[in-house]
């Protein structure tokens, strides 16, 4: 098992814990980082784009003018595609770009994800982070305390001053153990965890 420190907010010491091998030790694998990073993408896109059909858009009921005779070509509608204000051809419609992703695939990239943070010493676990109150400044000096400008913040549950205090501060997120996830990890410098969500996230990926 790996052995890791666990440090306060002040960057002092507070311990030691042994980290599951299978979680991270894991083989960093790029092609896990692309497919589930595209996937994550993919189901966040809203598909909201939307055009008019010949038949969605209003008026044109009337024949232009008369089939022959006039030596113009035949038209049946002023709303004809090739007519100025008139409908889209194939144009796109609501839709969802979300498709289904192996649980196992999702979990090893998870997985090597997280090694690759450890491997790269940019892993660092707290003993906790204590926020009194909802106070940016301080969040923001807390992080200077610790080094650190650019990380995503893994909590045991929620946390709400933390997470308050947080949300207006470029390059870091706070997030729940229960919604860690690949993007977000490779989308930050680093990686810190408080020591209660590390018993719950090895639970999660021991599979």
């Amino acid at each position: 098992m790996a052995n890791c420190d666990i440090y306060n907010l002040e960057k002092k010491k507070m311990g030691t814990i042994d980290l599951k091998d299978q979680i991270f030790a894991a083989p960093i694998k790029d092609h896990l980082f692309h497919e589930v990073t595209v996937w994550q993408l993919a189901k966040r896109r809203r598909g909201t784009a939307a055009t008019k059909e010949r038949s969605d858009v209003r008026g044109g009921g009337r024949k232009p003018w008369r089939q022959k005779g006039t030596g113009r070509a035949r038209a049946g509608t002023s709303r004809s595609p090739l007519w100025r204000g008139g409908g889209t051809t194939f144009g796109p419609h609501p839709r969802s770009y979300d498709y289904p992703l192996p649980k196992k695939v999702r979990a090893a990239a998870l997985r090597s994800a997280l090694s690759l943070r450890l491997q790269e010493g940019k892993l660092l676990l707290l003993d906790a982070f204590p926020v009194a109150e909802i106070k940016t400044k301080a969040f923001i000096k807390a992080m200077e305390g610790l080094g650190i400008k650019n990380a995503l913040v893994v909590t045991n549950g929620e946390e709400f001053n933390l997470e308050q205090s947080a949300r207006n501060v470029p390059g870091v997120k706070v997030l729940q153990y229960s919604g860690i996830n690949v993007l977000d990890i490779l989308a930050h410098e680093h990686l810190i965890i408080l020591k209660p969500a590390i018993e719950k996230i090895e639970e999660r990926l021991k599979g």
